[in-house]
């Protein structure tokens, strides 16, 4: 029973450390995860807030420096708008010979918004209506308001390229006469290298796959349409940013491998117009965050079972030393049986919760006295284990048994009835009775017996103290009559 006890001891010790070590490594665990997602976030956040101010620097030198670029354009757009009303036949143009002259690209849009005629080839064909309906709008008012307009930063579709363009409607407002600069060979972009920073930028991080510029439409800067656009299935995420302001982010994949597009809004506080609208588009994956937070989780398991092995070897030393006196508090050493402090601890609170009857059954032996003497104490011990266990095998498994002292020993039936009582104290006897018969060829000159007397709850009393003494008094009048029989108390 002593074993039981201290392996009860021990796990429970082991499952108390373990749940607490759990609950703390678990705390930490996802105190530490919402740390390095914290810091994850706070890595993207940095690269937007890098890629936005690098963008607004480069616009902000063009308002303060191109005012030259943008003179010129309007001296030519003007040199051709006149040159439109002398001759509107467009085909008779020499458009490689203005561009050579004026040092710009040229294009001629008609009222549906299509490029009709152009120094640069490529474009001719080119339908605003379908590939920029945001710009084509524009286009119209342009058209119709007649003046001069000039954008910030864009693209040249065909190519990538990064220009500038402006436009000017003819005073038929039939046409937009629209001139295209290439800024890659631009001196204040050259002293900015956009793309080259944006690019070293994503080289820098190796979460970050790619970080792109793109403009109303959806076209990457410095790419060509057909490989800079953004893809269809994630267009509405980054029409929805430009139209609420809100960073957007949606699954998808990036040379085939699982990645995170994320679409962040970008207005110009120097450019007006289409050109000022911008979506950075940062294409990240989230290798490193895994690596991570499988590190931590290698950690907390590894930290867990370190717990567990040191949390064992602890308690099975601690389980040595308090075990016995723990068990002893509540048992009796020599029967193993629960003793008089149990008895005392339990009895209380069995009787107040009044579940049912409790039956108490106080049980004495018959000249025990004569067993120590005629064979001597070793044989009385013997002899009250075997009683012991003889109790505790004949009643049932919910009851509870103690040894009070020397030769007695109390039952307490919880829930039960008068009737019920009867049976136990008639099995009782009967299993001691039959002890008796197995034992006759050791101790041939003493007969072995008991004597019982029961009281109730809360027929006899609820105080434990009356109810012991009640059951002492029917034990009592057991042996008056004869022993080896059981009497209940009577009021």
């Amino acid at each position: 029973m002593h074993s039981r006890f201290q392996l009860k001891l021990q796990i429970t010790m082991i499952v108390f450390a373990s749940v607490i070590s759990l609950a703390i490594a678990l705390t930490d665990h996802y105190r530490l995860k919402e740390q390095i997602l914290r810091e994850n976030q706070f890595q993207l956040r940095q690269i937007e807030e890098f890629v936005k101010y690098s963008l607004e620097n480069l616009e902000r030198a063009y308002e303060l420096f191109g005012n030259e670029l943008v003179a010129n354009m309007e001296k030519a757009s003007l040199e051709l708008a006149a040159k439109y009303r002398q001759n509107p036949r467009f085909e008779e143009w020499d458009f490689d010979a203005l561009k050579r002259e004026l040092g710009f690209d040229i294009y001629i849009i008609n009222e549906d918004n299509v490029i009709i005629r152009s120094s640069f080839p490529e474009d001719i064909g080119m339908d605003f209506e379908e590939c920029c309906r945001k710009l084509a709008s524009v286009l119209d008012a342009r058209r119709a308001a007649g003046g001069f307009y000039h954008d910030g930063l864009d693209l040249e579709q065909a190519t990538g390229d990064i220009k500038k363009y402006s436009y000017m409607a003819t005073d038929d407002h039939k046409y937009l006469i629209q001139l295209g600069y290439s800024l890659s060979e631009d001196p204040i972009y050259q002293e900015f290298q956009l793309l080259n920073m944006v690019d070293k930028l994503a080289e820098r991080y190796p979460s970050v796959n790619e970080i792109r510029i793109l403009n109303l439409g959806g076209a990457a800067l410095g790419k060509a349409t057909d490989e800079g656009m953004v893809a269809d299935e994630r267009r509405t995420y980054f029409e929805e940013a430009l139209q609420t302001k809100q960073t957007m982010e949606t699954a998808g994949t990036w040379n085939g491998e699982q990645a995170i597009y994320r679409y962040i809004p970008y207005d110009s506080p120097y450019v007006e117009g289409p050109a000022g609208s911008k979506v950075l588009e940062i294409i990240y994956n989230q290798d490193e965050l895994q690596g991570l937070l499988k590190e931590q989780r290698a950690y907390l398991l590894g930290m867990l079972l370190a717990v567990i092995a040191f949390t064992i070897l602890v308690s099975s030393l601690i389980s040595r030393w308090v075990a016995r006196p723990m068990y002893l508090a509540f048992h009796d050493s020599l029967t193993g049986l629960y003793n008089r402090a149990a008895f005392e601890e339990k009895i209380p609170h069995l009787v107040k919760a009044g579940k049912g009857t409790t039956a108490l059954l106080m049980i004495d032996m018959d000249d025990f006295k004569r067993v120590n003497d005629r064979y001597g104490h070793d044989a009385g011990d013997r002899l009250l284990k075997d009683m012991a266990q003889c109790i505790k095998n004949t009643v049932r498994k919910e009851d509870l048994t103690y040894r009070l002292g020397g030769d007695e020993f109390v039952v307490l039936l919880e829930d039960t009835t008068r009737e019920k009582a009867e049976i136990v104290a008639e099995r009782l006897v009967g299993a001691i009775q039959e002890l008796a018969r197995q034992q006759e060829m050791e101790w041939p000159e003493v007969s072995i017996s008991i004597s019982m007397g029961i009281s109730l709850a809360p027929e006899h009393g609820q105080d434990p103290d009356i109810l012991l003494k009640r059951a002492d008094q029917a034990l009592y009048q057991a042996k008056q009559e004869g022993k080896n029989r059981f009497r209940f108390f009577n009021l």
